[in-house]
């Protein structure tokens, strides 16, 4: 919201400065985020009345003028202007003058002629950017003699206050007023808005389909006006301040209504209008151009005005181009609404537009402006542009308006909040200056929340109001007191961190992707995935939660091969979601991925490719850490997104964990991925969750260790075997080596030989030959037994 500083204070003027007043905004949690003022530097300007004219001896483009300064006899200027005429009042720097830039003003000679001064353009005295075309020419009553810069008040600044969202009631000099009066504690005068008397019965028949939306709706006709007079200088002067660029007369007050209360307006050419106007939501397709000129198509979900033939504009954002005002309107039709928030919030950035008014009816506009609002565009227009006015017709559906009931503040409440106890005095003095209406019947005040504060509804908000007005800087200052205890850290579960630096150590890099994805590359990867839709995505290609951490890393992984990385190790930490919103599993995952050379390129380095075996290894010392990689099986299975024969489930305790496989042909050639690609997920609980290290006595005794090497069938897993053997080699087996799987002449077709090392050692004797003897044996029948195996010759 940007304003002038001396239009603020004709509404409330407290005794500060230019400084202290922006600091108390602030303070107040309106942010003010500049300070500027409102035209350059300069001196020596007065106005002046141009009273003779003629062209220059010897140059076509030129005049030579006689103006009157107030300083006696009439000065000759030599003006190159092609709008300058006699009796226009206009600025003009006397010799001696400084204009910005520190531009001296000195007699001259133009071919031949002297000049004593200059005639100045707006531009030139930094009124407006860029280059004028012809002078500034000043009202009629413009006092010649005056200082220019005293005449326009120049000496002012406009204050740029940045307003949080929930704040749209500061959208006007009211609102900004009502909080300069409540912090300062200065009265506040509004001007006095008085009902315009209707001098016709001309009316524009009004209909409102859209209850929900629209639930107030005002319009007025206003008859035989000239658009042709001029804006009057004072409010092409606020506008400017306010950053608005004057246009005409009809546009000039809409929007200085808007700066000054608050509600947006609007002012259709009635000429062009066909039947009535109704408020409705678009048909799918239905075209409109706009006021900028560009052409949108609408759908059912858009509010727009609309006349009987086409729509006009679109609700609460900008109005059409065929419907417009323009310099041969004369009769205006205005109107004033206020629609629901949410049923124009998004319209504008739909149609890459920010208007003002989506600005504010987006944040939500005081429902109980509007017919005030009305009678004082009426008011202005009648005083510029004439016109006899007609009554004003409304559409109001109470039902759907904003109801601002009580809100119960806690007296007890609010002094545990603030640390202080207020005064009752100070409490209702805040609440009348922020407009609310507050009483305290007993321990608990009950406070009427006015129409313009929409951000009001619980007692928290009345006890943040009473913080900021009272002075945040003025509440105490005091230490938190608490009892506090360390928490207990569980010594079995590893910190997350670890698993981190582990796999960094391991030349993984860690990537952190959205918990959105891709419809059609989870379908894609996952076919049978649940999980939730967004209804408000941020792009269509992240509109569903993730139902694994697979699509985001090979994303990731895409963007890397793109940008020529061909060595890509990543990992990741997350949630993964699984199923509807009702029913919804939130699972902390650790998933991961390599591609590319084994080894980091180096003139000793090897060129072969990563394998399956690869990953493998790395995911199995990761489960090592939690000194629980006894207890993790790797099974063969099948996955939608894995290459089938190169994937494994994991297990731990029975429970599947995750996944680990070469990724799908298929998908790869969909994806346009060449390299092969391996992948791993596995549920963080299970990764975290060890053991607590346990001191065992080394034993003083020998160890006994023997070779076995077993014939099996090619399709036996390495994995059950072991797990067999294990079970049967007796608690004194301390350590089993998988040392050779062996395929080839010698071991028959569709067989393969597989030689382990077991270590048997007793912590409290030596083991002899018949004992050692008596478990190979156990061992030798439990493999021969469960799976076919014999020993190999």
């Amino acid at each position: 919201m940007k304003f002038s500083e001396a239009w603020l204070r004709e509404w409330v003027s407290p005794q500060l400065d230019t400084q202290a007043l922006a600091d108390a905004i602030t303070m107040a949690g309106l942010e003010v985020d500049a300070i500027e003022p409102v035209g350059a530097v300069f001196a020596g300007v007065v106005v002046a009345e141009v009273v003779a004219k003629a062209p220059h001896p010897d140059a076509d483009k030129l005049n030579v003028c006689q103006v009157q300064d107030g300083s006696g006899e009439p000065v000759q200027v030599v003006c190159g202007a092609p709008n300058v005429a006699v009796g226009q009042k206009v600025p003009f720097a006397r010799v001696g003058a400084v204009l910005p830039e520190d531009f001296k003003i000195k007699r001259a000679k133009l071919r031949g002629v002297e000049s004593h001064g200059m005639i100045c353009s707006a531009s030139e005295l930094g009124l407006e950017e860029g280059h004028s075309e012809g002078i500034y020419v000043l009202p009629s009553n413009a006092p010649v003699g005056a200082d220019f810069r005293a005449w326009m008040t120049l000496d002012d600044s406009t204050i740029d206050v940045d307003l949080t969202p929930n704040r749209g009631d500061c959208l006007s000099l009211r609102g900004i007023a009502r909080e300069v009066g409540c912090v300062t504690a200065t009265r506040v005068v509004e001007p006095n808005i008085a009902p315009v008397v209707a001098r016709s019965n001309a009316q524009f028949p009004i209909a409102v389909s859209d209850e929900a939306g629209c639930p107030r709706y005002l319009g007025r006709v206003i008859r035989d006006v000239d658009l042709s007079a001029p804006t009057p200088l004072w409010m092409r002067e606020r506008l400017r301040r306010s950053g608005i660029r004057s246009i005409d007369p009809a546009v000039d007050v809409t929007n200085y209504v808007m700066l000054e209360l608050g509600q947006p307006m609007h002012a259709f050419d009635l000429d062009v209008l066909e039947g009535g106007i109704e408020v409705r939501r678009a048909h799918d397709g239905e075209r409109l151009t706009l006021l900028d000129g560009q052409e949108v198509v609408l759908d059912g979900t858009t509010l727009v005005i609309a006349d009987q033939a086409k729509a006009l504009a679109i609700a609460g954002v900008m109005g059409g181009e065929d419907s417009g005002v323009g310099a041969n309107t004369r009769h205006l039709f205005l109107e004033a609404a206020f629609f629901a928030p949410l049923g124009v919030a998004g319209k504008a950035r739909q149609f890459g537009l920010h208007t003002d008014a989506s600005h504010r009816f987006e944040r939500g506009v005081d429902p109980d402006i509007t017919r005030p609002a009305m009678e004082r565009a009426t008011e202005l227009l009648l005083a510029i542009v004439g016109g006899t006015p007609g009554p004003i017709s409304e559409v109001r559906k109470p039902t759907h308006l904003p109801q601002r009931g009580d809100v119960a503040l806690s007296r007890e409440r609010l002094a545990a909040c603030l640390d202080v106890r207020l005064p009752d005095e100070e409490i209702q003095r805040i609440f009348r200056g922020l407009g609310m209406t507050a009483s305290a019947p007993g321990d608990r005040w009950r406070v009427q929340i006015p129409s313009w504060r929409f951000d009001i509804a619980i007692e928290e908000d009345l006890i943040e109001e009473l913080a900021r007005v009272h002075g945040y800087n003025r509440l105490p200052v005091r230490r938190p007191q608490a009892r506090l205890s360390l928490k207990s850290a569980d010594e079995a579960l590893q910190p997350l961190r670890r698993v981190r630096r582990h796999l960094v150590s391991r030349g993984y890099q860690e990537a952190v992707t959205y918990s959105f994805v891709s419809p059609e590359l989870q379908s894609l990867l996952l076919p049978e995935a649940v999980s939730p839709t967004l209804a408000n995505p941020i792009s269509s290609d992240m509109s569903v939660m993730r139902h694994s951490l697979f699509p985001g890393l090979l994303k990731a992984l895409m963007h890397n091969l793109n940008r020529q990385q061909q060595r890509v190790r990543l990992f990741e930490t997350g949630l993964v979601f699984q199923g509807e919103l009702d029913a919804l599993v939130q699972t902390p995952m650790i998933g991961g991925l390599v591609c590319g050379s084994r080894d980091v390129e180096g003139w000793a380095a090897g060129r072969e490719s990563v394998d399956f075996f690869d990953l493998k290894g790395d995911l199995e010392s990761l489960l090592a850490l939690s000194g629980c990689a006894d207890e993790w099986q790797f099974v063969a299975a099948s996955h939608p997104a894995l290459h089938p024969g190169r994937t494994a489930q994991l297990y731990r305790g029975g429970q599947a964990q995750g996944w680990i496989g070469a990724l799908h042909p298929s998908i790869r050639l969909q994806l346009g991925i060449k390299p092969e690609v391996y992948l791993f997920e596995v549920a963080q609980q299970a990764v975290l969750e060890g053991r607590i290290a346990a001191f065992q006595p080394l034993s003083r005794y020998p160890e006994v260790r023997r070779d076995l090497a077993f014939v099996v069938d090619a399709e036996v897993g390495v994995a059950p075997l072991l797990e067999a053997i294990r079970a049967r080699a007796g608690e004194w087996l301390t350590q089993w080596q998988l040392f050779d799987v062996y395929q080839g002449q010698g071991v028959a077709e569709g067989h393969k030989s597989i030689a382990l090392g077991l270590t048997w050692q007793h912590p409290s004797r030596t083991l002899n030959d018949d004992e050692i003897n008596q478990l190979i044996a156990a061992v030798v029948d439990e493999a021969e037994s469960r799976f076919g195996a014999r020993l190999r010759s």
